[in-house]
């Protein structure tokens, strides 16, 4: 009778071992909100619509990508014209800022009764206030004074949100990301392989998502002009938005599979 007891107890453990086990192995690491594919096609509209709109309305310059700027600096150096190469600097300049101060904001310890916490929310706040207040600067005034901060706020994006799920891409700009998605379809093409076939949907996916944000600029600069940028910020609050929501449900989730095991 103790033999049979002890044999039901053990089958009894054995099976909630297994359960155990079985509730770990379905518990999939949840991929952060700053790595996500949702968050990539949300910024990388943003990342198109602000360079189109500052081509359109604000000088028929692109602020994200600095490359132009640096080939500018030599080219007017070189006709003696050195007031057009300082102010070809000055975005560059408002970039390597934007870099630094988000290092800034990584490396400071916020005390846990600040209002919001997390690198990348205060980037997003950092550039929907930025993008606000630009909406307010009337084309009378010097195309610089929206270009500057607008570098910025490209290169605050850049170095908070560098990672798509596994892989390193762009929100401001596409060569990157373009060369990753032909790598990636090149190997999903000769070798059938499934990861990288997954790879180029998520950068194809984000590349459009850049075109998309260009046609909105068109398309909104010309019904409502300067004040178009509005619509970045909405985006980016939106995107704001995902880190809660996303907080939400993950806790939502571990609940669920902690009353499970238990």
């Amino acid at each position: 009778m103790d033999i049979k007891l002890k044999g039901d107890f053990l089958i009894l453990i054995t099976k909630d071992i297994n359960k155990i086990n079985s509730n770990k192995r379905n518990m999939q690491v949840p991929i952060k909100t700053s790595e996500s594919v949702r968050l990539g096609v949300l910024l990388a509209i943003v990342g198109g619509f602000l360079d189109a709109y500052t081509f359109i309305c604000r000088g028929g310059v692109f602020a994200n990508a600095q490359t132009g700027n640096i080939v500018l600096i030599g080219v007017e150096a070189t006709k003696g014209n050195f007031k057009q190469a300082f102010m070809a600097f000055l975005p560059i300049l408002a970039f390597i800022t934007g870099i630094i101060v988000t290092e800034i904001i990584k490396d400071f310890k916020f005390p846990s009764s600040t209002f919001v916490t997390g690198t990348e929310r205060i980037i997003l706040i950092i550039e929907i206030i930025v993008l606000f207040i630009i909406g307010f600067i009337p084309t009378t005034v010097p195309n610089a004074f929206v270009i500057i901060p607008i570098s910025f706020v490209s290169s605050v994006q850049i170095a908070s949100f560098g990672k798509l799920v596994d892989s390193p891409y762009s929100t401001t700009m596409c060569t990157g990301n373009l060369r990753t998605a032909t790598q990636a379809a090149y190997k999903a093409f000769l070798r059938k392989d499934i990861n990288s076939t997954i790879k180029t949907a998520r950068y194809a996916i984000v590349i459009f998502s850049f075109i998309i944000g260009g046609c909105f600029a068109g398309i909104l600069t010309s019904k409502v002009g300067i004040k178009s940028i509005w619509f970045a910020v909405i985006v980016l609050i939106f995107s704001l938005s995902l880190f809660s929501i996303d907080e939400y449900i993950f806790k939502y989730h571990s609940q669920k599979i902690r009353e499970t095991i238990l």
